[in-house]
C-alpha cells in the first residue's frame, strides 16, 4: 500500500506542536508494517540546515492570475516544497507581529504542490493522509482540478486541533482554484469566509482525530469550535486514534541527557536527577518536598491562567515547581512574578530545550498539565514513561491515558477548587511512599508506543481500500 503524507510540519524538520510529532514518527512506525509512505512538507529555513538531495524538474502551481514554481527537495521518505518568498521566513505560520497575510496561498501551494509532484514522478499513491487545517482542502481538490490524475486515491484528515481552522476572506476562493459553487453553508463557506478545515472535513474519505475521547468531544457545542454540526454529521467516518511517542527517545533507562539512567525496576537514578534538578534550579536540595513541573506552551489552552490564578492556594503546601516554556506574554508575566512571590518554591526557564524537558522530566515527581481541552498531549506520556505521575484535567486524550488513582491524578472541572483539590491529593499521594511507588511502576508499564497506533492506521487504511 502506498501512501503520501501532505503536512506543514515534520519532525525533525520543523516544528511548533504535536502535529510534527506525528507526521515524523508515524510513517516510520507505518514502514514496520508494510506500508510505502512518502511525507511532503515545506521547505522551511530550518530544514535547509539538513542535507537534501535536488530532485529533477519544477512544480507549477496556479494561485488566482498568477503561477507561481518550486522545486522539490528530498531526503529519504520525506519531500520538500522549495519556495523561498513562501517559506523561507523566521516562523513557520507567523511571526511576533501575528500570522501572516498571505497563508492561504503559503498553503494552497503546499497541496497542490504535492499533487503536481506525485503527478509529475508517477509516484500516484492509494491514500493521502492530511493533517489539519492547512492541507485540509487536498480532499476537495482530489474531486476536482485532479481528479483524472487520482481517480482512485482515497483520502485521510486527521484534526490534531480544531480551535485552528483556517479561515479566510472569502476572496480567497479565486487563489484556490477551486469553483464559487463550493461557497455554500454545506461546503467550504463559514460565516461568510472560507474555511479551510471544514472543507477538509466534508470532503475526505476518513476523519480521525488524536484520541477517542477527543473525537466524542469535538462533537459537542463547548468543544466544536463552530463546526460540531458538521463533524456530527460525518459521525460515522469518524474514528480517535491515540498518538504515541518514540519510545526510543523517551526511555529512561537509556537517555544519555540524565545525569544518571533509571527504569521501573531501578529507580534509585530518579532520585539523582532530582537532586539535580534541584540544585540546577537553585531550589532546596530535600528529597522529601515533591517537585512539580510543567513542560509545554505558556497557553491560556494548558491552563496555566487557572494555576496562576490557584496560586496562593497551591504554594501553601510545601512542594516545589519548576517550569519550562514560552507563549503568551500575559502567562510569561505571571510565572517570573511566581518567582519573586514564592522564592525556593518555584523556577523557570522560559523557551524550549529538548535536552532540558527531558532533565525536567526525569528530575521532577509529578507533572502537572490542567488544560481547557486536550486533543491528545505528550507530556502526560512522557512523564508516565519517567515514572513522574501526572496531574491532569479530564479532558481529550488526557481521559485516554492517565487512570484516576492508579497511574495519575485527575480532575474534572475547570476551576481553581479541582485543581487545587488534585495537588493536594498529589502532595497526599506522594507522602504515602507505597501508593506512590504503585502509581510510578503501573505508569511505566503503559504502552505508548506508535507501533500500537500505527496498526490502527493501517487498519483504517485497509478499511477503506477495500
Amino acid at each position: 500500500m502506498k501512501v503520501a503524507f501532505i503536512t506543514s510540519e515534520v519532525v525533525p524538520y520543523s516544528k511548533t506542536g504535536g502535529l510534527a510529532d506525528v507526521a515524523g514518527v508515524l510513517p516510520g512506525a507505518l514502514a514496520k508494517l508494510g506500508v510505502d509512505v512518502t511525507v511532503y512538507s515545506p521547505l522551511y529555513s530550518s530544514v535547509r540546515k539538513f542535507p537534501t538531495e535536488q530532485t529533477p524538474g519544477v512544480v507549477t502551481v496556479p494561485l488566482g492570475r498568477q503561477t507561481e514554481w518550486g522545486a522539490v527537495r528530498k531526503a529519504g521518505r520525506y519531500r520538500f516544497l522549495e519556495h523561498d518568498a513562501f517559506y523561507s521566513r523566521p516562523g513557520l505560520y507567523g511571526n511576533g507581529h501575528g500570522e501572516y497575510g498571505d497563508n492561504s496561498l503559503r498553503f494552497v501551494f503546499l497541496m497542490r504542490g504535492a499533487l503536481e509532484s506525485m503527478i509529475q514522478t508517477g509516484n500516484i499513491p492509494d491514500l493521502i493522509h492530511v493533517h489539519d487545517w492547512q492541507t485540509a482542502l487536498t480532499p476537495l481538490y482530489l474531486k476536482e482540478p485532479y481528479r483524472g490524475a487520482f481517480p482512485k486515491t482515497k483520502t485521510i484528515l486527521t484534526i490534531h486541533n480544531l480551535a485552528y481552522q483556517g479561515r479566510f476572506w472569502k476572496e480567497t476562493m479565486n487563489v484556490t482554484g477551486l469553483g464559487w459553487n463550493h461557497f455554500n453553508h454545506l461546503d467550504l463557506e463559514y460565516n461568510d469566509a472560507l474555511n479551510f478545515l471544514k472543507g477538509g472535513i466534508v470532503h475526505c474519505d476518513a476523519l480521525t482525530t488524536v484520541s477517542p475521547t477527543y473525537a466524542h468531544e469535538i462533537q459537542r457545542l463547548e468543544y466544536g469550535y463552530g463546526l460540531d454540526g458538521v463533524i456530527r454529521s460525518r459521525a460515522g467516518s469518524l474514528s480517535g486514534i491515540l498518538n504515541g511517542v518514540d519510545v526510543d527517545e523517551w526511555n529512561p533507562a537509556r537517555d544519555k541527557q540524565l545525569v544518571a539512567p533509571y527504569s521501573a525496576e531501578s529507580m534509585a537514578g530518579k532520585a539523582r536527577c532530582k537532586m539535580n534538578l534541584q540544585q540546577r534550579f537553585s531550589l532546596p536540595q530535600r528529597p522529601d518536598v515533591p517537585v512539580f513541573c510543567m513542560v509545554g506552551r505558556l497557553a491560556e489552552q494548558k491552563g496555566v491562567d487557572l494555576f496562576l490564578k490557584s496560586s496562593g492556594a497551591i504554594f501553601r503546601d510545601d512542594l516545589q515547581f519548576v517550569i519550562l516554556g514560552s507563549g503568551e506574554a500575559h502567562l510569561q508575566r505571571g510565572v517570573d512574578a511566581l518567582m519573586w512571590h514564592y522564592p525556593g518554591k518555584v523556577a523557570a526557564h522560559f523557551g524550549f530545550d529538548n535536552a532540558l524537558a527531558h532533565q525536567i522530566i526525569a528530575g521532577s515527581d509529578a507533572i502537572l498539565i490542567p488544560s481547557r481541552y486536550e486533543p491528545c498531549g505528550l507530556t502526560q506520556m512522557y512523564g508516565l514513561r519517567y515514572g513522574t505521575v501526572p496531574v491532569v484535567r479530564s479532558t481529550g486524550g488526557l481521559v485516554d491515558t492517565v487512570e484516576p488513582g492508579v497511574t495519575g491524578i485527575r480532575f474534572d472541572h475547570y476551576t481553581g477548587t479541582g485543581l487545587e483539590w488534585a495537588i493536594r491529593e498529589t502532595v497526599g499521594a506522594y507522602r504515602d511512599a507505597e501508593r506512590w511507588k504503585r502509581m510510578q511502576s503501573a505508569g511505566m508499564a503503559k504502552d505508548f508506543s506508535w507501533e500500537r497506533s500505527a496498526a490502527d492506521y493501517v487498519t483504517l487504511y485497509e478499511g477503506l481500500m477495500r
